[in-house]
């Protein structure tokens, strides 16, 4: 080997070491930055979630505000027919009240009472 080959693998070898040197310096610090970075990342993240929360518990609260208005205003619209139904409410008014609460979805049965006060259980249709 002449000195030129020499001296090139010199300079290879202490490139070599420098980069392996470089690496066991830098490797921990960039293990480092990036648990620094994954924290942050995990961090922003629970900040939105709560925030997120945060918004929805807002949004039920109105929903609740405005149900229990709904509530009150439905109360003072019964009280106020209570008032002026007072003195003729009848039997007929109260069933057909009744009838009007029923909700007629399709195979629902309603039972009509019959001069008896007994409900029709059954109905044919003789053709």
């Amino acid at each position: 080997m002449n000195k030129k080959q020499i001296s090139a693998v010199v300079i290879c070898l202490v490139g070599f070491l420098f980069i392996i040197i470089v690496a066991m310096i830098g490797l921990p610090k960039y293990n480092v930055w990036k648990q620094e970075m994954k924290g942050k990342a995990e961090f922003a993240q629970a900040e939105q979630n709560r925030r997120i929360k945060i918004e929805e518990a807002k949004a039920n609260l109105e929903a609740e505000k405005l149900n229990a208005q709904a509530e009150i205003e439905r109360a003072k619209g019964a009280a106020k027919a209570i008032e002026i139904e007072n003195g003729s409410i009848t039997p007929t008014y109260i069933q057909y009240l009744w009838v009007r609460q029923q909700n007629l979805a399709e195979n629902k049965v309603i039972y009509i009472p019959t001069e008896a006060c007994l409900p029709i259980l059954e109905a044919k249709n003789d053709k």
